[in-house]
């Protein structure tokens, strides 16, 4: 036995007594974070079938993305857990939490299986899928009105904010990996200034927005279909942001597009009308579809950085395959808004999705 399985076994039998014992355990497929996750497979009497192992990197203890380090001082918390705490007591659906064993590098939670909203939807007819968006949405709304609502400050989240610095941070994270660390000449002085003075036009009307607490990747790749219900994980990065930050990436991140697009305003539409009745401030749906679809432009600009920074320097390729649609996504944003023709025109001849 490994050394870290033998540290697993400890863990398992403070988190459930000396009855339980290991059966398996069996790496999960991650995403593009540091953490790793083991399913570890049980028996004994009280004792569930299952449970995951978080495995944290280092102490954990730093926030996982680095352009969120706007603290006086080191969080004394593993974010995850202090996130954690807050969003189950809203009563969000999130796995729970059986051990924090973060002090030396591991978090036990419940297993809400294989199901990521993304993979569960394949093969649904519309109306279920629209189903199952519905209920991501009402998931959004408790943590974006009821966690705003009874904001506490000891929550990290409350501690951030997407704000103008950080909006530009991330077109910044385009302009330097989605296209100059990857092309063979720099682009033209004019073009970079173009560029940035549009990027800075839609950092400052979005740091404008009232702020709502947000989960930051609520994309269908961190939201899983388990007992018929839709369950919200990578939670860590929360902080505060527009109303519709969230929504963007969970109708626009990566392919989702390909597979609900049709529904895209219906779903909208299902968000503004329960806003309401779940108390929001009063909001028109043509000002709420404004800032929808500029925060899924920006978001749709980091993420075609993001995925390329993670090519060059982390040297994580899959992420390229969604860049095609990510494009595509970004055509569709850009003619919504004359305003931004100079954008498309100078993008244009360095992404062929652009001139399709």
């Amino acid at each position: 036995m490994t050394a870290e399985n033998t540290r697993i076994a400890e863990l398992v039998q403070r988190c459930f007594g000396p009855a339980a014992a290991i059966d398996s355990i069996l790496a999960l497929a991650g995403d593009a974070s540091t953490r790793r996750y083991l399913r570890v497979q049980l028996h004994g009497a009280g004792v569930p079938e299952s449970a995951v192992v978080m495995v944290l990197a280092d102490s954990g203890l730093s926030i996982s993305s680095d352009e969120l380090a706007v603290f006086k001082a080191p969080p004394q918390e593993l974010p995850f857990i202090n996130v954690y705490r807050f969003l189950r007591a809203l009563g969000v659906r999130v796995p729970r939490v059986y051990l924090d064993a973060s002090e030396c590098g591991y978090v036990v939670l419940e297993d809400v299986g294989d199901g990521a909203l993304w993979d569960v939807i394949q093969d649904l007819p519309p109306p279920r899928i629209a189903q199952l968006y519905r209920d991501a949405i009402d998931q959004l709304l408790i943590i974006e009105l009821e966690g705003t609502r009874r904001r506490d400050d000891t929550c990290i989240a409350f501690q951030q904010a997407f704000d103008e610095r950080l909006f530009n941070w991330e077109f910044e994270h385009f302009i330097e990996y989605g296209l100059e660390q990857r092309l063979p000449n720099p682009l033209p002085p004019a073009e970079l200034t173009e560029l940035r003075r549009h990027f800075t036009a839609i950092s400052k009307q979005l740091d404008g927005e009232p702020r709502f607490l947000a989960h930051r990747d609520f994309h269908s790749w961190n939201l899983f279909v388990h007992a018929g219900h839709v369950w919200v994980i990578d939670f860590q990065d929360a902080l505060l942001a527009p109303a519709t930050y969230d929504l963007a990436t969970l109708l626009g991140d990566r392919d989702t597009r390909l597979k609900i697009g049709s529904l895209e305003d219906e779903l909208l539409d299902y968000f503004h009308a329960q806003w309401h009745l779940r108390g929001g401030p009063q909001w028109d749906r043509d000002a709420l579809r404004r800032q929808y679809f500029a925060c899924a432009l920006q978001k749709a600009f980091k993420v075609v950085g993001r995925f390329h920074y993670l090519n060059l320097v982390k040297g994580k390729p899959g992420y390229l395959r969604y860049l095609p649609s990510t494009l595509r996504q970004i055509r569709r944003l850009l003619a919504r808004d004359r305003a931004l023709a100079n954008v498309h025109a100078i993008l244009a001849p360095y992404f062929p999705e652009l001139r399709e």
